[in-house]
């Protein structure tokens, strides 16, 4: 008897970053069919789709790959999670800064991001809950962070990583802080923030190693890294000095691991959630969840993303 085709749903954005797909769908389909797939493709209608899609998708399907930006992948986890039946998710970064793929070593090559999402190794990622969301690389609030959901797309098109650059100084001038309290089990603190972040990503905003070194994707725990507001404006510039170079100045910001953390604020903040508006909100619970589904890398980056020796 002839063994039935592996399926394979393969989900898109067709207006992520400069919009290079459109003209790369036939080399990124035959790939997918010569490694032996039956292919579905759905080109994503707006923002949730995604998930819509994950949530109703049958049960027969052996692979999800999906191609976007950051957020497109955020959608494609997120409704994956709430399914009971997970399968592996291929990525094929088409945004404008693709973070978590670089964290990856995902390359930008379309097919060839391809070819690993069809024939690459099941990584067992962590995924993090937000409240009643999820999220697979970062949670943030403050500055710059509502630049990557505010900014036009047309804007990211045309400026690309700068955009973000660009439009998070124009708002250094009028800078809001959040007077809130952080608790989890190594810390507890309070007082005025200008920044907070929960991540799970060697690169932020397109930048590496923002975050620290020795960043794996399945210990358990999150890079966590909140900046108190600063007092004047060499204190300001003191904070941005260390970012630029990547290091953690402790008068101003604390840094710390966690699997959990709390955070209760006195007005609502606007949080992001994989670059996208994630909701204001006065009280959150960001947790870990370890090793919540499987992404398709290579054997070299899986030797260096993971926690096991």
């Amino acid at each position: 008897m002839k063994r039935p085709k592996k399926k394979l749903y393969f989900i898109y954005n067709p207006h992520a970053g400069k919009e290079h797909i459109k003209g790369k769908l036939y080399g990124i389909l035959k790939v997918m069919a010569d490694a032996g797939y039956e292919l579905t493709v759905y080109p994503t209608k707006g923002a949730r789709d995604a998930v819509e899609q994950m949530e109703q998708m049958p049960e027969d399907y052996d692979l999800v790959v999906c191609s976007g930006g950051d957020g497109t992948l955020d959608e494609v986890v997120t409704g994956m999670m709430r399914r009971k039946h997970k399968v592996p998710i291929g990525y094929i970064p088409a945004g404008t800064c693709n973070d978590f793929a670089r964290s990856l070593e995902i390359p930008v090559n379309m097919e060839e991001a391809a070819q690993i999402a069809v024939q690459g190794e099941n990584f067992p990622c962590d995924v993090g809950s937000f409240n009643d969301n999820s999220f697979i690389y970062i949670a943030a609030f403050g500055i710059f962070t509502d630049v990557s959901y505010s900014t036009r797309q047309e804007v990211k098109n045309v400026l690309g990583q700068m955009a973000y650059i660009l439009e998070g100084v124009k708002s250094i001038y009028n800078v809001k802080s959040y007077r809130l309290k952080v608790t989890s089990e190594e810390m507890c603190f309070e007082g005025d923030f200008l920044f907070g972040m929960v991540t799970n990503s060697k690169s932020v905003g397109g930048f590496k190693g923002i975050v620290g070194k020795d960043v794996v994707f399945d210990d358990g725990v999150y890079e966590v890294t909140f900046i108190r507001r600063p007092k004047s404006a060499l204190e300001l510039q003191e904070i941005l000095t260390a970012l630029l170079v990547k290091e953690i100045d402790s008068k101003y910001m604390y840094s710390f691991r966690s699997a959990r953390i709390e955070v209760e604020a006195e007005t609502p903040i606007p949080w992001t959630l994989d670059g996208e508006f994630g909701g204001e909100h006065t009280s959150v619970v960001i947790s870990n969840n370890p090793r919540a589904v499987e992404i398709r890398v290579t054997k070299e980056c899986r030797k260096s993303i993971t926690c096991e020796q």
